[in-house]
């Protein structure tokens, strides 16, 4: 009975300390005039980097087409009921600080398109960086493991670039690990042996080996297998240009192919691929941009 109040006890404070920190719930705008007679509200009115955010249209439900542009990513709306559109932003981890543009376009059923232009300040996450002393085999890979590592780089790009037009994912996002809080170094720069390297793309769930890891949300698995640094790895496509990696994984229970429900146990916690100690390592890309997963867990609206 302790261990399951525990485990609640921990849920609870993990989603405060998400709500109480994330901006996507504490610093969206109001509704404003995009054109005539459609309207926008963000859930994040600026931004910093690694955040994801919630674009609403409303008044778009009478038009034929609606798009939208993030610089070089594109937007994918979906109806959300009561004549709203929504379309989720990806604010990679490494996106340069200041104002950048939403291009927001609804097109009539006669042709005709209304744009409008909603800045979108970008503030800096203000990442820490973390030294640590390793054995070199972690910091330089042999030789050999070059051309697997190329490989596997390429197709992981790939991956991430295609965008299904389906939706799959409905209600909430759930964290992966029940119970257990996220060590909180999304984004964390880290510099091993005295050398710098890429910023730290997930967060990190400790937990002993053999801790059942759950699929977030419904989605397609388009990966399980193990890969060079991410040991034995599973990404769930849900739709859109949204996908979730599950990483580290003693053990892989799904397949290529498969649909799983939010919630299904997908594999269980290891310490496969180059690391020091069990752990989950959960990672989301959005159109290729690098986010904290932990921002879904605040999308409310996406219960729709």
């Amino acid at each position: 009975m302790w261990t399951a109040h525990r485990s609640r006890l921990w849920s609870l404070l993990a989603a405060l300390l998400v709500s109480l920190t994330n901006p996507l719930t504490v610093h969206g705008s109001d509704w404003q005039t995009c054109t005539e007679d459609i309207a926008y509200r963000l859930s994040a009115a600026a931004p910093q980097q690694g955040d994801v955010v919630l674009v609403e249209l409303r008044g778009a439900a009478t038009h034929s087409r609606v798009e939208g542009r993030w610089g070089e990513q594109p937007l994918y709306f979906w109806p959300a009921g009561n004549g709203r559109h929504h379309a989720l932003v990806g604010v990679d981890l490494s996106q340069r600080p200041g104002t950048g543009q939403l291009l927001l376009t609804a097109t009539g059923n006669d042709g005709s398109p209304q744009t409008c232009t909603v800045p979108l300040p970008v503030r800096s996450g203000d990442f820490p960086t973390e030294r640590l002393r390793v054995a070199p085999r972690f910091v330089n890979p042999p030789p050999e493991m070059l051309p697997r590592i190329a490989e596997e780089t390429q197709r992981l790009r790939a991956l991430f670039a295609a965008v299904t037009p389906l939706r799959f994912w409905r209600g909430r996002f759930q964290p992966p690990i029940e119970g257990l809080p996220p060590a909180g170094n999304f984004g964390r720069r880290r510099v091993l042996n005295d050398q710098p390297r890429a910023p730290h793309t997930g967060e990190d769930f400790p937990a002993p080996a053999g801790t059942p890891v759950r699929a977030a949300q419904r989605g397609r698995v388009v990966l399980a297998e193990e890969l060079y640094f991410a040991g034995n790895t599973v990404i769930l496509d849900h739709g859109l240009g949204l996908y979730t990696l599950y990483a580290h994984l003693q053990s892989i229970t799904t397949e290529p192919g498969a649909v799983v429900e939010a919630g299904a146990v997908i594999g269980t916690v290891g310490a496969t691929g180059r690391v020091t100690g069990p752990h989950l390592h959960w990672a989301a890309r959005l159109h290729d941009a690098r986010v904290n997963p932990q921002h879904l867990l605040t999308l409310p609206v996406l219960e729709e």
